[in-house]
């Protein structure tokens, strides 16, 4: 049996059904690989056990012969894959549960595996972008918001910017990123572009 967690959604990556006239242009989710190696540090990790298990061995060597050597480097060997597999089922669980949601008026995205949070950006909100793209075109698109507008950067990991002081939320590890930053872009210069028109009630004439 199927079962949606996230099944009291109206729209799916959406908290509620978008106003009249706002449309989704794109959505997308993060790639659990480049997620697990740029956010995760997959590959640092994974370095970090092959130098101890190197290190084990060349110390081991001054003392046993060399096959021997080898089988003590074997528990660290096993420690790395484990910690590696785990760091990717993290990742992997954070994609899977992850929604960006591109529309005509906002940038939204769903996040979250324990506590799903949606994270609204309209584009009037929306100081500047910074594209990050990888040869394989994957990439990232953070956000600069504007005003005072304060994001906690726990509560948004990893779907944000890093190595910046103010918190920049962003598409992580996106799959054709150019593309998108392109949808983007355009439809924020016609969103922030179109005038803003205001009902007011008729003056009372004077009597």
């Amino acid at each position: 049996m199927h079962h949606d967690d996230f099944n009291f959604e109206p729209i799916r990556g959406l908290p509620g059904k978008p106003p009249e006239g706002e449309e989704i242009l794109w959505q997308g989710a993060p790639n659990p690989w480049r997620l697990a190696v740029e956010a995760m540090a997959l590959r640092w990790v994974a370095g970090y056990f092959v130098l101890l298990a190197i290190w084990r061995v060349g110390a081991s060597s001054a003392t046993f012969p060399i096959g021997e050597a080898l089988l003590h480097a074997v528990p660290l060997v096993l420690m790395g894959v484990v910690t590696c597999a785990i760091l990717y089922v993290v990742a992997w669980v954070q994609a899977r549960s992850t929604v960006y949601t591109l529309t005509n008026r906002r940038v939204c995205l769903r996040i979250g595996a324990a506590l799903t949070m949606t994270l609204n950006l309209p584009f009037v909100k929306i100081g500047s972008a910074h594209l990050s793209q990888r040869r394989d075109g994957s990439g990232t698109i953070a956000f600069e918001t504007l005003g005072g507008t304060r994001i906690s950067y726990l509560m948004t990991w990893p779907h944000v910017r890093p190595w910046v002081f103010r918190t920049q939320p962003a598409l992580r590890c996106i799959p054709d990123v150019e593309r998108v930053a392109e949808i983007f872009a355009e439809a924020a210069e016609a969103r922030i572009n179109t005038p803003e028109v205001a009902i007011t009630a008729p003056a009372m004439a004077a009597e």
